[in-house]
């Protein structure tokens, strides 16, 4: 099969939440396939009925719909190499068995559970594999017409790969270069399970790469122990000029410690590992999400293409489409990378400053409504404007700017220690005078006259301003006082002052 077009695909199993960890796979395999003018399939390795969760699938690509990964073909994006989901092609696998148990490079096997723990009890890190097999209740050790006996009755058994001692296997990965195994160290993989008729990952995952043209192979680091059993199969099978090429991604480590990042991690320190909210069928847990937690999607795309690669210059800010431009998979880390949380924080931050206002007024208005503010987009928008280069989410807006919409109750004692001297209540009174006369109250004008009186009198500017911003937002916070006062309006802004110097006096 000639193949002349680069098609990677990510393939993850329906268990649960999609680790974050998995999303940079993909991430990866996206920008490596559009920087090639490749291809992405998106396929679902349900091998494993035991640990399938309802509604995992789903998550999974409402996770890649929401982050702007598109695929072109797969489990609900359509193509020409379906079915791609693995339960749906357990009839294509079973060929492949058949024809590697007729080559004599597989056999079958009958060990029970059982017996399998008690080889293992009885022999130190015990391993099926060419120097054990004959110990064990299997076809090469058995009377063919045991064997067809024990399948007729129906005995659950096991298809393993005859994997010979003693060879070098050699795989060529694009991020580790040369990695050179001995297959003494490993053991014959169960390929098949009479229990389910379903094939293992290790078989299943090179038929289908191998039938649905997969050039490139770029999987976490976790799976390249299995990198030279999958070079074997390929060559078992006879498909050893369409293999692959492998680039095996350096792992999401722990923020603090040594390890591999994992939910405790985000639990202990306050952060989500999975890209949005998942409620666990099984035990009813509810974990946090980067899409519920205020995180907008191109934050979190940057910050994950930069976990285990950089573009080599001090650019930090990528679009996706720059990513696609300057990805090169060989220049991927091959340590772990350190998956700093607070970085994710500040790219979250500045993708809120460069977006436009308006695109982030919906979120912050429906923030407003659950706390009873019911007030024009253009309102809204203004306030966004004002203050999103304070926040690093959206949702930390209301507690900052609550005060545009609400009135001071209470003042900050701290800040009327500090700020209100005992002369304050004068000023601001003669100040009230002030506004009073300003018809044009535009930032610019309001500016100008306050400004014109505070010389005139020679007062200090910072205790007028600052006694000011106490009566108005009630306590020393907030943006330029003439945004806020414009925001106001003239009779909030007085009301605001009449309230304040008849409670703090």
């Amino acid at each position: 099969m000639e193949k002349s077009k680069v098609r990677v695909r990510f393939a993850p199993s329906p268990t649960g939440a999609l680790h974050i960890g998995g999303v940079r796979t993909a991430l990866y395999n996206y920008l490596f396939a559009r920087q090639h003018g490749g291809e992405l399939i998106f396929r679902i390795e349900d091998t494993d009925s035991a640990r399938f969760v309802p509604g995992a699938e789903e998550y999974i690509i409402e996770s890649f719909r929401w982050l702007g990964i598109q695929f072109d073909e797969g489990v609900s994006f359509g193509g020409s190499h379906g079915p791609y989901r693995q339960s749906e092609r357990r009839h294509i696998y079973r060929q492949y068995v058949d024809q590697l148990l007729k080559e004599d490079k597989a056999y079958i096997a009958f060990d029970t559970p059982q017996e399998l723990e008690a080889k293992r009890s009885e022999v130190p890190n015990f391993q099926y594999d060419a120097s054990t097999r004959f110990q064990m209740r299997n076809s090469l050790t058995m009377a063919p017409d045991e064997v067809e006996r024990l399948i007729a009755q129906g005995e659950q058994y096991v298809v393993r790969f005859k994997i010979e001692a003693g060879e070098q296997v050699c795989v060529h990965d694009m991020i580790r270069g040369e990695v050179v195994v001995n297959t003494s160290v490993l053991d014959d993989k169960v390929l098949f399970k009479s229990a389910d008729q379903l094939p293992t990952y290790h078989l299943a995952n090179i038929v289908d790469d191998h039938l649905m043209e997969v050039t490139h192979v770029i999987r976490g680091e976790e799976w390249l122990p299995s990198a030279p059993l999958h070079v074997l199969l390929y060559r078992a099978l006879g498909w050893e000029d369409t293999m692959p090429q492998f680039a095996h991604l350096p792992l999401l480590l722990k923020p603090d410690g040594k390890g591999k990042l994992s939910k405790r991690d985000g639990d202990r320190l306050g952060f989500p590992v999975f890209p949005l909210e998942w409620h666990d069928p099984k035990t009813g847990d509810v974990s946090r999400g980067y899409r519920e937690d205020g995180y907008l999607p191109e934050a979190v795309i940057n910050f994950l293409a930069l976990l285990g690669w950089n573009p080599g210059t001090e650019q930090e800010i990528l679009s996706l489409g720059e990513l696609v431009e300057l990805f090169d998979i060989t220049k991927c880390s091959r340590a772990g990378a350190k998956f700093d949380y607070v970085k994710g924080q500040w790219f979250n931050h500045e993708y809120i400053l460069r977006k436009p206002d308006a695109e982030l007024t919906p979120a912050f208005q429906q923030i407003l409504q659950q706390n009873g503010i019911h007030v024009p987009d253009e309102r809204a928008q203004a306030v966004v404007g004002m203050m999103k280069g304070r926040v690093n989410f959206v949702h930390e807006l209301w507690p900052l700017c609550k005060f545009f919409f609400v009135a001071p109750e209470v003042y900050d004692e701290k800040t009327v220690k500090k700020r209100w001297k005992e002369y304050s209540a004068q000023q601001m009174a003669e100040l009230m005078e002030v506004v009073r006369t300003i018809d044009d109250f535009s930032i610019e004008s309001q500016e100008q006259e306050v400004h014109r009186w505070i010389e005139a009198h020679e007062y200090k500017m910072g205790d007028i301003m600052n006694a000011w911003r106490l009566t108005l937002v009630g306590e020393g916070k907030g943006p330029g006082m003439f945004d806020i006062t414009a925001f106001l309006g003239k009779d909030e802004t007085l009301s605001r002052m009449e309230r304040a110097i008849k409670v703090l006096g």
